[in-house]
C-alpha cells in the first residue's frame, strides 16, 4: 500500500484509521491538528507513535513537555498518562494492540470505536 495515498482517505483530525494487522497489533495512520486529545493513558497496553510529516508536541506526566519530528519515533509505556496536540497538521503511523482503546477510559468529542477506525471513512 502507498501510505499517501492512505491518507487522502483520512478526512477528520484525531480519526486513526487501521490500514494493517500484525499478528495481535493494528497497524494505524492518523492526523493531528490541534489540541483536542484528552490526557489518557492505556493500562494494560504500550502505544507506538512514529511521526512521517510534521511534529507533533507530546506531554506525558511527570515530564517536561517534548516535540517529536519528522521521522522521530516514541513508545508510550502502558499506564503513563499522555496527550498529544500539534499547530499544524502532523500525520502519524500508530501501532497499537487490538485491544488498545482510542483515548483509554476517558470519552470526548474524539474518541473513536474501534468499528469506526476500522471503516475507510472517519
Amino acid at each position: 500500500m502507498n501510505l499517501k495515498e492512505k491518507f487522502k482517505e483520512i478526512t477528520n483530525y484525531f480519526s486513526p484509521m487501521v490500514v494493517g494487522e500484525v499478528n495481535d497489533v493494528y497497524v494505524k495512520l492518523a492526523k493531528v491538528k490541534g489540541d483536542k486529545v484528552p490526557w489518557h493513558n492505556h493500562k494494560n497496553e504500550d502505544e507506538l507513535f512514529y511521526v512521517l510529516e510534521g511534529s507533533l508536541l507530546f506531554e506525558e506526566e511527570g515530564k517536561e513537555p517534548f516535540t517529536l519530528a519528522e521521522g522521530d519515533l516514541y513508545i508510550v509505556k502502558q499506564g503513563v498518562n499522555h496527550r498529544v496536540s500539534s499547530d499544524e497538521e502532523c500525520k502519524l503511523l500508530l501501532i497499537e494492540n487490538k485491544t488498545t482503546a482510542h483515548t483509554g477510559d476517558v470519552k470526548s468529542e474524539i474518541t473513536k470505536t474501534i468499528e469506526q477506525q476500522l471503516g475507510t471513512q472517519n
